[in-house]
């Protein structure tokens, strides 16, 4: 059985590559990414022109800045950071089947009987390589016989060891001390280690059964530790991986816990770590070549009548449901246009996705003529299966389906083709005793029916429109007032009834309750306007008559 050997492709300069494709050039000047932080934006991404610069990932903006006059910069999006991973996670297919994504910005490939294909391991390696750049990204690879240490080769491997400044490195001693300091080989006693050590740096591949003496000049870093745990080993002396692996297991694990002897035999191939490849979503999509270019409506309606089942039998054999549906038609002068549609449910059956597509036809430009239908079902949902039921119940779930339920949904979906289904809402309840919150608006497409007997029952009426509380000029008084001057008219009282004493959610800061506890009246004008008038008692902000809504 041949021995196992793992790729590891790290982009480190995912961020500032993705963004650069879209650019292009800029006239030579430096890029970075900033990250947003919540106290200060960061460098998260540089191009080679800004490391060159003496830029480096962590960095502050500010400083940044300062330190190159003219670095242009946008913000991090890291949505859009994974999608581009996933995109190169479809292109590293080509190089094995075995790929996996590890976010934010590498991959891991099990290569093994793959590398034949392409000349060899390291002949793999620059191909890889060069496409990559050949993309516009910057890709830095490690082989190896385990997960862990084909990622430390990539990251470490070639760029020698990297040191903190502890009390015993030798540019911190006094220059009395230098020459025996250089006579005792001082990086070998946790010094910084001089410049000719790092041109017998690891190379990128380690052979196989080698990977001992591959990690061995690497620093701890590289077994994927916590800043804690690598700073504490270099205060010992402990700075490269050959220093670990040399050294009692008992008084390590006693002293920095099981973590490090795990990432220890991870990376020696001790302990298993699967590489779990990148599943590819499923894709629900059917097309029809024609004979002879289509133009007339008629023509692509019999042609939907073929693809619509297809596709939903497609959906069915998946346990899927249809929530957007896109149909793309190839001209035969090499364009294309497409039409889209959203469904409130998600649906399998052909008589519920047909009539949508049916009312969106008028808007598919045929031009000189269509030779490609394709239809895709571009968003997808679970479609739980029913289980068996009785006569009884068969019936009332086909009275349902048959009224309310996909009445309302058909619905929905079909006023949602005209105006979009996000323009469609309705109300919901909310836990809450505040007038104004005691229900939400959501989208009716995405959210069920509030049940029967969800709605409380409030103590007294509410109005038909609610707004923000108005200033009403009255007196400070509790009882209403016989008149009062309300959006620059005077009013005269007729009646009230009341009040209502509705008190502010004290667990919350609300700017709109500062005034405190209020008394709501329902109140009518002589000139028949009846209004919602409460009377604030005054807690934060001072006392006094405002108008929060009005009846019908």
């Amino acid at each position: 059985m041949p021995t196992r050997r793992i790729l590891s492709v790290w982009f480190p300069r995912l961020g500032a590559d993705r963004l650069l494709r879209r650019l292009g050039d800029l006239h030579g000047a430096p890029f970075a990414v900033l990250e947003e932080t919540g106290q200060m934006q960061i460098v998260s991404a540089l191009c080679p022109l800004a490391s060159a610069a003496g830029l480096r990932v962590g960095q502050p903006a500010r400083d940044a800045h300062a330190m190159c006059a003219g670095l242009v910069t946008r913000v991090r999006n890291p949505h859009a950071e994974a999608a581009f991973l996933n995109a190169l996670t479809r292109w590293a297919g080509r190089y094995s089947p075995w790929v996996a994504a590890q976010p934010p910005d590498a991959l891991m490939l099990d290569v093994t009987g793959c590398t034949h294909l392409f000349g060899g391991e390291a002949a793999l390696i620059e191909t890889l390589t060069q496409e990559a750049a050949d993309l516009g990204v910057q890709a830095e690879c490690g082989l190896a016989d385990t997960p862990g240490a084909a990622w430390a080769l990539a990251r470490y491997a070639g760029r020698g060891v990297q040191h903190d400044r502890s009390g015993d490195a030798i540019d911190q001693e006094a220059r009395a001390t230098r020459s025996r300091a250089a006579k005792r080989r001082h990086w070998e006693r946790g010094g910084a280690a001089p410049a000719a050590q790092t041109k017998g740096a690891a190379p990128r591949i380690a052979a196989p059964g080698q990977t001992r003496q591959a990690l061995a000049p690497l620093p701890v870093t590289a077994l994927r530790l916590d800043g804690e745990t690598a700073a504490a080993l270099a205060r010992l002396g402990l700075r490269r991986i050959g220093d670990l692996t040399g050294q009692p297991r008992g008084p390590l694990a006693r002293r920095f816990g099981k973590g490090l002897l795990m990432r220890i035999d991870q990376a020696l191939g001790a302990v298993p770590e699967p590489v779990s490849p990148h599943a590819a979503p499923p894709r629900f999509a059917t097309r029809l070549s024609l004979p002879d270019p289509i133009g007339l409506r008629e023509d692509v309606e019999a042609a939907l009548a073929r693809l619509v089942p297809r596709l939903c039998e497609m959906l069915r054999e998946k346990g899927q449901g249809a929530r957007a549906v896109r149909l793309e038609a190839y001209r035969c002068d090499d364009t294309a246009t497409w039409v889209q549609i959203g469904l409130a449910r998600p649906a399998d059956q052909s008589e519920r996705i047909a009539p949508l597509l049916a009312m969106k036809l008028d808007d598919l430009d045929a031009g000189p003529g269509i030779d490609i239908l394709r239809l895709e079902a571009t968003q997808t949902e679970p479609v739980h299966k029913t289980r068996p039921a009785g006569h009884l119940d068969a019936g009332r779930a086909a009275q349902q389906r048959a009224g309310r339920d996909t009445a309302l949904e058909d619905l929905i979906g079909r006023i949602g083709a005209r105006v979009g289904l996000d323009a469609i809402t309705r109300r919901h309840p909310a836990s809450s005793h505040i007038p104004e919150k005691c229900s939400s608006v959501q989208p009716a497409a995405w959210s069920q029916p509030a049940a029967s007997g969800a709605w409380p029952t409030p103590p007294g009426p509410r109005p038909l429109l609610l707004w923000r509380p108005e200033l009403v000029t009255a007196p400070e008084s509790p009882r209403p007032p016989a008149t009062f001057r309300w959006r620059g008219q005077d009013h005269a009282l007729a009646g009230a009834t009341g009040p209502e004493r509705i008190a502010p959610e004290w667990w919350l800061d609300d700017p709109e309750w500062r005034s405190g506890v209020r008394d709501y009246w329902d109140v009518v004008t002589a000139g028949g306007a009846r209004l919602w008038l409460f009377y604030a008692h005054g807690a934060a902000l001072s006392p006094g008559w405002f108008c929060h809504g009005q009846f019908a």
